[in-house]
């Protein structure tokens, strides 16, 4: 959402008159200079209330009430101002919790509604109580796109003179996507200290944008540059992908044919889900943005929902990028009356609205190895462009995963019967013959010896595949997933 949009959708709830609002954000001095232009479009005054310096007009930074500090002093002094303005209250949500406090603000929604003055509630995250919430109208405000952050470079370079190298300025914007405005006033301002903004700098915005990311705990974040993977097998998904790839060309979009918007892809554990996920981020030449679905989950009341709309606003905000949704039914399982099964509930309810509506260039794919845990709304054909059952591999995907993990160790394929290989590791999954290479190579190299087949063999012998241990499980996801499309080549 460009600061133009946020201005404007925020004005337009100003001039309908609602008397609640809520407006979300983690920018404080962002949101403000939205709200002043907002109601300055509309001609309307604003003051403002925080805790400490009670309420005053909006500028008036030296002028301090402190008789209206207290939450219900001011919400009283509002009715008593009898004027229709925007009063924004930044520090009064917590203290709805308070059931006198609460009452006097619904008491003060129909002198509000008479005035036509709207009372703002802001933070970074506002949880009203039920009967408040019905009455208020919410805005998530997000994080700035890149007209917004090439603005702010522009005056940033303005005021320092600094030399600007060819597309630095627009490379530099898609660099700090991502970031609040503040933090990407801050990094550019690091990168302009040496008078000059070039590729380095964009290199060093990137890394700083990837370690903010990473901070917040629920994310990472795979540039292109450092995405090698390579996928055996899966030949099925692999065709899919490259007939996807054409509805990306203008003779599609001629056609009005839409780009793909994403896939599921559901099966037996560690037979390359979570690669495929890397390697559709590198095969299309785009970021991969990482979710552990399980680290959505919050103690506390209304932060696992925040959490995911988050995500999703970050993902919207770095587009073109591959989202990556790891174990989705860890954090979108339903079932039960109990409080984690209604936050389950609403935050299905929240990604099934935004994987429904028009949105950013986001492919999203999601990943599941549970398939009796993971809700039926999102098994169906229609929520993703296809649903992939990743099953055990067969003998043909079996030789192409141990070549490339034979060759990826710097081995000689002559020292390598893959027949026999093939043969012994019927039942075994893609990241157990990954295991198989790797012990078998420690176990030649601890004996001083050339890595062979036999030394695979010895490891083949002492593993027992996940097919084997646990033969029920796995008979039942195969039950279940199929009706689902075959990623390899079954």
């Amino acid at each position: 959402m460009t600061t133009s949009t946020s201005t404007h959708d925020i004005a337009t709830l100003f001039a309908s008159r609602h008397p609640l609002v809520v407006l979300e954000s983690v920018e404080e001095e962002r949101l403000r200079t939205l709200i002043d232009a907002a109601a300055s479009e509309v001609g309307l005054p604003v003051f403002e209330w925080t805790i400490t310096q009670g309420l005053r007009r909006s500028g008036d930074t030296d002028l301090a009430s402190g008789i209206t500090a207290a939450p219900d002093k001011f919400l009283a002094h509002v009715v008593d101002m009898d004027v229709r303005a925007v009063f924004v209250a930044y520090d009064l949500h917590p203290h709805l919790r308070d059931p006198t406090t609460a009452r006097l603000l619904r008491d003060l929604l129909r002198p509000l509604g008479q005035m036509g003055a709207t009372l703002v509630v802001a933070g970074a995250t506002v949880e009203l109580p039920a009967e408040l919430d019905t009455d208020a109208i919410r805005l998530a405000i997000a994080l700035p796109r890149r007209d917004e952050l090439a603005a702010m470079l522009h005056a940033l370079v303005a005021q320092s003179g600094a030399r600007v190298g060819h597309d630095a300025l627009d490379g530099a914007a898609q660099a700090l996507q991502g970031l609040t405005l503040n933090q990407a006033r801050q990094a550019a301002t690091t990168a302009l200290l040496d008078g000059s903004l070039d590729e380095t700098d964009l290199v060093a915005l990137l890394e700083r944008k990837v370690r903010a990311i990473a901070d917040g705990g629920l994310l990472e974040y795979f540039a292109p540059s450092d995405n090698d993977a390579q996928l055996a097998g899966l030949t099925g998904l692999k065709s899919w992908l490259v007939r996807a790839q054409t509805a990306f060309t203008p003779e599609a979009r001629a056609m009005n044919i839409d780009p793909p918007r994403g896939i599921l892809l559901a099966g037996v554990p560690g037979c390359g889900k979570s690669l495929a996920a890397k390697f559709i981020a590198r095969e299309w030449g785009r970021p991969l943005l990482k979710l552990d679905a399980a680290r959505l989950y919050d103690k506390y009341v209304g932060e696992s929902e925040r959490n995911l709309r988050e995500v999703l606003r970050l993902a919207e905000s770095l587009a073109p990028i591959v989202l990556w949704i790891d174990e989705i039914e860890k954090g979108l399982a339903v079932g039960g009356d109990d409080a984690s099964g209604a936050t389950s509930r609403r935050m299905l309810g929240t990604l099934l609205t935004w994987m429904s509506e028009p949105r950013a260039d986001i492919f999203l794919v999601a990943t599941s190895n549970d398939l009796s845990a993971l809700p039926v709304e999102l098994q169906r054909k229609g929520r993703f462009d296809e649903v992939f059952f990743v099953d055990l591999p067969t003998p043909r995907e079996r030789a192409a995963i141990f070549g490339t993990q034979l060759s990826g160790r710097r081995q000689s394929r002559e020292h390598f019967d893959l027949r026999v290989l093939v043969s012994e590791t019927d039942g075994f999954s893609g990241a157990e013959i990954e295991q198989v290479v790797v012990a078998g190579l420690l176990r030649a190299l601890h004996a001083g010896r050339v890595a062979d087949t036999a030394a695979l063999l010895d490891e083949i012998a002492a593993t027992v595949p996940l097919s084997r241990s646990r033969a029920d499980e796995i008979a039942a996801i195969r039950a279940r997933a199929r009706d689902f499309v075959p990623a390899s080549e079954r």
